[in-house]
């Protein structure tokens, strides 16, 4: 009987947790918008390479996204790091691509470099493509935030598995949402012709830009207030 009136409490925990990790990542990762990104570095290869980078990236995507949620505080002790440390050197990485994206997107296509082997592209699926494109330092914070924050507010109460639980949940659903958005991106950016994928490229390669150095910036804000 017990156990009957537990169920519906536990069920509550983990639909509240998987909603706030998928509304807490999902903006930071925006898949729909590092799809044409994610189209650039594919250039030229097949459907089939894509699919498989595409999977990739997601897996690669969710494993980093829980680790960080589960173990992420733990391992930042471990290796005697800040969030401070990670924000700012993972923003001077997230803009440094975001900035080489940019300026290639605005290259003469007869001067851009030869179309690169599907084992390249494929080489590429955890560096850059998954971080920190897919899942950065912005995202990895957000997770770091909630998962030292969770154990506390969970304390004492019998809906901690549940909630680790939908907060897994919430990372797969976000991964899932990557994969679909890498897998179709050409046909479904192929409606904009080539100059809105390009136009479209260049914007979400200048919001990347923008993302690192706020990203950097908090971590100088961080690094002030702690001072």
């Amino acid at each position: 009987m017990q156990a009957n009136a537990l169920l519906p409490q536990a069920l509550g925990s983990f639909v509240a947790s998987l909603l706030f990790v998928t509304a807490a990542l999902f903006p930071i990762v925006n898949p729909l918008g590092m799809a044409p990104i994610f189209l650039s570095y594919t250039a030229g290869v097949g459907a089939g390479t894509r699919d498989q980078l595409a999977r990739r990236i997601a897996y690669n995507s969710f494993i980093l996204a829980a680790v960080s949620l589960i173990a992420g505080s733990h391992l930042l002790h471990f290796f005697g790091l800040s969030l401070p440390a990670v924000q700012i050197g993972g923003g001077l990485v997230v803009a440094a691509t975001g900035w080489r994206i940019l300026n290639r997107g605005a290259d003469d296509p007869e001067r851009r470099a030869p179309t690169p082997s599907p084992e390249a592209v494929l080489a590429s699926a955890f560096y850059p493509l998954t971080m920190p494109l897919t899942v950065g330092p912005g995202s990895i914070a957000v997770m770091l935030a909630i998962g030292s924050n969770a154990p506390a507010a969970s304390a004492g109460n019998d809906y901690l598995l549940p909630e680790a639980l939908g907060g897994l949940a919430g990372v797969a659903v976000v991964a899932l949402s990557v994969y679909v958005s890498y897998r179709y991106a050409e046909p479904i950016l192929r409606r904009l012709g080539d100059s809105g994928i390009n136009v479209l490229l260049r914007l979400s390669a200048f919001i990347l830009l923008c993302l690192g150095v706020q990203i950097l910036l908090n971590g100088y804000r961080a690094v002030g207030l702690a001072g």
